[in-house]
């Protein structure tokens, strides 16, 4: 008897504790029940089918009817996909360095101590907010447009006579690499407080070694800032590769495909010409480069990002 009530005794504190801890469980999934169905029924569960569409002709609302690899097969003698896939590229290419660095430049500048330092983030930080609307899309289409003007300066100041951003396969691009580069606000609040963690110290003794500003700003602020610059590199990649606003309110994906983007290309082959499951393959497609892109920036990384405990 004793020992069994001995026994008992011993039990209860675990019985206690294991209750504690199921209802401590019970309690955090609780919590995270909204995000676990908004992400089965918003993506994971859209990505499955969208896979499966990927190899179907399927239309929305009818059946679908199994090719196999036929999608995927006839994507790669596109000709319209291919030269979607090249302007996207030239887009990125072009698009994502020139925002970073204007991020940089004005978080250098915001950096510096000043009253009214706050208001100068909000207001450099309002284009991000408003750069994907519809709106300011129409205002980039007026003011590059063949009688806006920017056209007209360049016409009149510059003397080229015929110029027409949206009617050149050469230069059509352009107004929409401007807007994305004018869209840096949410890279330069990040590059700003990135700024803020690099220890006064370091500046303080290459200036007493006698290095210049530049020199200072290549060996000291720039490695000090390469963690950041990684994750806005992969953001803004990933960013580059999903613009489609600004093509379809600007261009159209116009003159001739010439900024036809993949995102573009995706929603008018499944929403326009009802091509859904070709497009569900352009979709996998799309991401499987940009997972490859991204594998290779961080295995790279190892070669240019530079960590604090790195120097342990």
């Amino acid at each position: 008897m004793a020992k069994q009530s001995s026994a008992a005794a011993a039990n209860r504190p675990r019985n206690r504790k294991q209750s504690f801890w199921y209802r401590e469980n019970t309690v955090g999934y609780v919590f995270i029940l909204p995000f676990i169905i908004s992400f089965l029924c918003l993506t994971l569960i859209p990505m499955g089918l969208s896979l499966y569409y990927s190899f179907c002709d399927y239309k929305i609302g009818s059946v679908p009817k199994w090719l196999g690899l036929q999608n995927y097969l006839t994507l790669f003698t596109d000709s319209v996909f291919l030269k979607s896939i090249a302007v996207t590229f030239q887009y990125v290419l072009i698009g994502v360095p020139l925002k970073l660095i204007f991020a940089l430049l004005i978080a250098m500048l915001l950096t510096k101590p000043t009253k009214l330092q706050g208001v100068y983030r909000a207001i450099y930080y309002v284009p991000s907010l408003v750069g994907g609307s519809v709106a300011v899309a129409l205002v980039w289409k007026q003011l590059f447009g063949s009688r806006g003007p920017v056209v007209t300066f360049i016409k009149t100041v510059l003397g080229v006579t015929g110029f027409n951003f949206f009617g050149s396969t050469k230069w059509a691009f352009l107004p929409l690499v401007i807007c994305n580069a004018w869209q840096f606000g949410s890279s330069m609040l990040i590059f700003a407080s990135g700024l803020k963690q690099i220890p006064k110290d370091y500046y303080e003794a290459a200036e007493i070694d006698g290095a210049g500003k530049f020199r200072r700003f290549i060996s000291i602020t720039l490695p000090s800032l390469s963690p950041i610059i990684l994750f806005n590199l992969v953001m803004q990649l990933i960013s580059g590769f999903m613009t489609f606003t600004q093509a379809q309110i600007i261009t159209n994906g116009g003159p001739n495909y010439a900024t036809n983007y993949i995102s573009l290309f995706i929603f008018t082959e499944g929403f326009t010409y009802q091509h859904m499951g070709y497009a569900c393959a352009a979709s996998w497609v799309i991401l499987v480069i940009m997972v490859a892109i991204t594998a290779v920036i961080f295995k790279t990384s190892k070669a240019w990002v530079f960590y604090a405990s790195d120097d342990q």
